[in-house]
């Protein structure tokens, strides 16, 4: 017996130690090389390379496991020759592992297209949080370009088992105020248009659905995005007819394409079918309003 347990711990320590290589640590741990706080570094690029409407970026999403086709994409998007810059939907891995935000990270710099993220819920698995921070910055944040607002947020509720506040309102509300000051000291040249960015719409099953109104009326508070403001009329696109024409909403997580207008309020919601399936959307955004191109490639 005694013989048998001997055998038993040293074959197990062997395994132990041979297992070691499969395992991914910490994101300081795994001494992550190589560019940091990329989100704020290409919002100084984005918002100084596009100072006047039109602006033109690409909307990619849910890229995971899909590095091949998101080589292919940003190729085509060199060939279009009109992209300023991209933003991406979330979901950059499948485990949340500190090689997978690399590959992304690598594949996406390498394209020479300055480009900003928000994460996805398979971006927070593991320690996929603190890396998603320290690669890229905070999971909630906006910028201006050309007078278009760009407010980024996390939405994927579920994933962090509701410990944090998400979304955050009380970072909504302060962004909202801090555009408002703006508008009322700029009034020659005010933030007119809206765009939020999230990986998890309303009424998904990431979300928290118990604050979708709620949140609706916290996205109403920026410019384009309020009841008052301009809607878009006599669209051959009923989907489009009656909403805002001046604030929209991106978002990824459900693999497909689709507009919703949740709960009728006028505000949309395009949403952009993953990777994978080799599409992107090109948007263009211009004084009168915005128009969303699918691009398959």
């Amino acid at each position: 017996m005694r013989s048998f347990f001997k055998k038993f711990f040293i074959v197990g320590a062997v395994l132990a130690v041979t297992a070691c290589d499969n395992f991914e640590y910490h994101p300081y741990a795994a001494d992550i090389g190589g560019e940091t706080d990329i989100n704020l570094k290409n919002i100084s690029l984005i918002s100084a390379r596009n100072t006047r409407l039109p602006i033109r970026f690409a909307f990619i999403t849910d890229t995971q496991t899909s590095y091949d086709e998101l080589k292919e994409a940003l190729k085509a998007m060199k060939r279009r020759g009109d992209i300023d810059f991209i933003v991406n939907g979330g979901d950059i891995t499948d485990f949340g592992l500190p090689k997978e935000f690399v590959w992304f990270r690598n594949i996406m710099s390498s394209s020479g297209f300055p480009y900003v993220t928000v994460i996805g819920n398979h971006d927070t698995l593991g320690n996929g949080k603190q890396t998603y921070n320290y690669l890229f910055g905070a999971t909630n944040y906006s910028f201006d370009v050309a007078g278009v607002h760009f407010l980024m947020l996390n939405t994927n509720a579920l994933d962090y088992d509701y410990s944090e506040p998400i979304p955050d309102f009380d970072f909504i509300y302060e962004d909202a105020d801090k555009v408002a000051r703006y508008n009322g000291v700029n009034v020659d040249e005010p933030i007119t248009h809206t765009v939020a960015v999230m990986h998890s719409r309303p009424l998904d099953g990431e979300f928290n659905n118990n604050v979708v109104r709620p949140f609706i009326d916290a996205l109403s508070l920026f410019p384009g995005m309020g009841a008052d403001d301009d809607v878009i009329e006599n669209s051959a696109d009923q989907t489009l007819e009656g909403t805002r024409r001046r604030g929209f909403c991106l978002n990824g997580h459900n693999h497909g394409l689709s507009v919703t207008n949740v709960h009728d309020r006028g505000i949309l919601w395009h949403q952009c079918a993953n990777m994978g399936k080799r599409v992107f959307f090109v948007v263009t955004i211009n004084s009168d309003g915005y128009e969303i191109e699918t691009v398959d490639f």
